[in-house]
């Protein structure tokens, strides 16, 4: 597909937005071959009292316009025999053919999104500061997303030129001729504010209509938003409470008319499975959906008739009870557009508002066996192109997949190469004189996988793909650290905002120490095991710690980390993965993946 936007999205400009907010563009959308009246006694000609609206959503996206690779391109799927097995998916040119496959015979049809559409994105997105994103986006005709917290990973105004479009500031227009046009549905970000005015730095809300028909949605990213972005993206911003907020903008919406609402949030829970096709409301002990949407989802007015939600890259349909006892849909649909989810809204025409009792849904597989959308196609291979001179170039060369974001164990092993590539490259005393290194396990994108992803050959790691695992470019922080405070930090994975979903640091080599996970919060980490090259940690010590700038900030979670002095400002993360991957790799001698032995788990 051209840049320009689509000749036809236009004319289908049927959503007229609340508040006298910008109009957005709707789906060629409608009716269900279900959406008949339901008996209520019409004569010929009358409109049916109920109309079936189909919402098709997805969420965490994260700039993957091109399947991912990997056990990260996979979802499993339980079958009937109990076996799970590992389905490939995602990728854009699929997405796009799901998506439109399910509108067919759905005149009444809407496209949501819960948030983390750009950010942390692969080299064919990242390098073009997400621009091919929302131009795929544009064209898989969304309707309306959430922001998410990877929306802020470059800031406010950033932001902003990716809803508005024009040019790069710094960069430029991309390719001759054209510029930017920017995303043609609204993020909603109704509980962030600008700290100067108190007003809200996007629309908090907008209202798709077809035919009489009205949907309300309120778009949230979560509070915790500044805890998990560096503070230049989060600077002059303040985040709210979501249910707060989501029931402020319920409220308002009623007000105006509109009964029939969805609210989009960017955060989410774990289902007791990570099968995408787990019975979410299982009644069995230990089964159903944990974390903090549970008691967001708890807290949100009943005026609210279903939940999109994301963040946390699982896969669920559940209910879980307003605050009336009524169940109400829950749903997230993975990451990296390898799910979406098929909710089935019917609209009560008299009340305005959704029979709650009716409301269906069910997440499906993006699978990599249908036919590709041949204008995603064109768009990949267009920025590709583009692309080409610095994704193509080759770093090192592996013998074997190194899994990173694929892998589920508290240590991976790709966070063991980047922990010593970092401490590597800031060991010399002219470069920091780092004597161990961290990283945290969300800057780990992707793995490093052995198969070739184009002509460059098997076992070559590309700049691109390189990108794709490290595609923050954080720059580097060495600091001074007490032992005391480097235990405390470990304690910090497993305990305070990290208790209930751990977040365990990947250590460089002579770091080791036990988890023990049969334990509760800080005690998870026995203290005693803690060494450095085999010498007990010295509570009075002062060491040298290397970590990426979100880290040294105090970041998911880690106030001790942030307490660093004498800071030193090193290469970037991705700088240093390369220089690690050219020393230790030849063609004829290419690096294996290492052993896992830093942390010693007791389950």
């Amino acid at each position: 597909m051209s840049a320009t936007p689509q000749k036809n999205r236009a004319t289908r400009r049927v959503l007229a937005a609340a508040a006298g907010l910008a109009t957005v563009g709707a789906l060629v959308a409608a009716m269900p071959a279900g959406a008949h009246d339901r008996g209520n006694g019409h004569g010929h000609g009358h409109k049916p009292r109920t109309v079936d609206v189909q919402l098709l959503s997805f969420n965490d996206l994260h700039g993957n316009l091109e399947p991912p690779a990997g056990s990260a391109g996979n979802v499993s799927e339980t079958q009937p025999d109990g076996t799970v097995k590992a389905i490939p998916a995602g990728g854009v040119e699929y997405l796009a053919t799901s998506l439109r496959t399910a509108r067919k015979g759905n005149p009444y049809s809407v496209t949501a999104a819960g948030g983390d559409m750009v950010g942390a994105s692969p080299l064919l997105s990242g390098l073009f500061h997400d621009e091919p994103t929302i131009e795929a986006l544009n064209g898989l005709d969304l309707d309306v997303t959430a922001v998410g917290n990877h929306e802020f990973d470059e800031g406010a105004a950033e932001l902003a030129r990716l809803q508005n479009g024009g040019c790069h500031p710094v960069e430029g227009c991309y390719e001759k001729g054209k510029k930017f046009e920017g995303a043609d549905f609204p993020y909603l970000a109704a509980n962030v504010t600008k700290e100067k005015t108190g007003r809200p730095l996007l629309k908090p809300y907008t209202v798709w209509k077809k035919n009489g028909v009205k949907i309300g949605f309120i778009g949230v990213t979560l509070e915790g938003t500044p805890d998990i972005v560096t503070a230049n993206g989060v600077k002059g911003l303040k985040f709210h409470d979501e249910v707060e907020t989501i029931n402020k903008y319920a409220r308002e919406l009623d007000r105006k008319g509109v009964k029939s609402i969805v609210a989009l949030i960017h955060e989410g829970g774990a289902p007791a499975s990570t099968s995408y096709n787990y019975d979410c409301d299982s009644p069995g002990a230990g089964d159903g959906i944990s974390g903090p949407i549970v008691d967001i989802a708890k807290g949100i007015t009943p005026k609210v008739d279903a939940l999109v939600t994301g963040h946390t890259h699982q896969a669920y349909v559940c209910t879980v009870p307003d605050p009336s006892g009524q169940p109400r849909m829950v749903t997230s649909a993975s990451s990296f557009g390898k799910l979406y989810t098929d909710t089935t809204l019917t609209y009560d025409r008299r009340t305005k508002d959704i029979v709650r009792t009716s409301v269906k849904s069910a997440n499906h597989v993006v699978t990599r066996d249908q036919a590709k959308a041949t204008d995603m196609t064109r768009l990949i291979d267009r920025w590709n192109k583009l692309a080409a001179p610095i994704a193509g170039k080759p770093q090192g060369w592996i013998s074997a997949d190194i899994n990173g974001r694929g892998s589920t164990a508290p240590e991976k092993p790709l966070g063991n190469v980047i922990a010593d590539a970092q401490l590597e490259g800031l060991a010399p005393a002219d470069k920091g004189g780092a004597e161990v290194a961290f990283m945290n396990p969300g800057g780990i994108r992707a793995d490093l996988v052995h198969k070739a992803s184009g002509s460059e050959g098997d076992g070559v790691v590309t700049y691109g793909e390189a990108f794709t695992v490290q595609p923050f470019t954080n720059m580097m922080n060495v600091v001074d650290l007490t032992g005391a405070q480097l235990v405390t930090a470990l304690q910090q994975q497993v305990s305070g905002s990290n208790e209930a979903s751990p977040k365990i640091l990947q250590v460089s080599r002579g770091l080791t120490y036990t988890l023990d996970l049969t334990k509760s919060g800080a005690d998870r980490v026995v203290a005693d095991t803690i060494k450095l090259n085999g010498e007990a940690i010295d509570p009075a010590r002062t060491y040298r710690v290397a970590m990426n700038e979100f880290l040294a900030g105090g970041g998911d979670g880690f106030a001790a980390l942030g307490e660093g002095t004498n800071k030193l400002v090193g290469a970037s993360d991705l700088d240093l993965f390369n220089a690690y991957l050219a020393a230790h790799s030849t063609a004829a001698a290419p690096l294996a993946p290492p052993a896992t032995d830093r942390i010693t788990v007791i389950q």
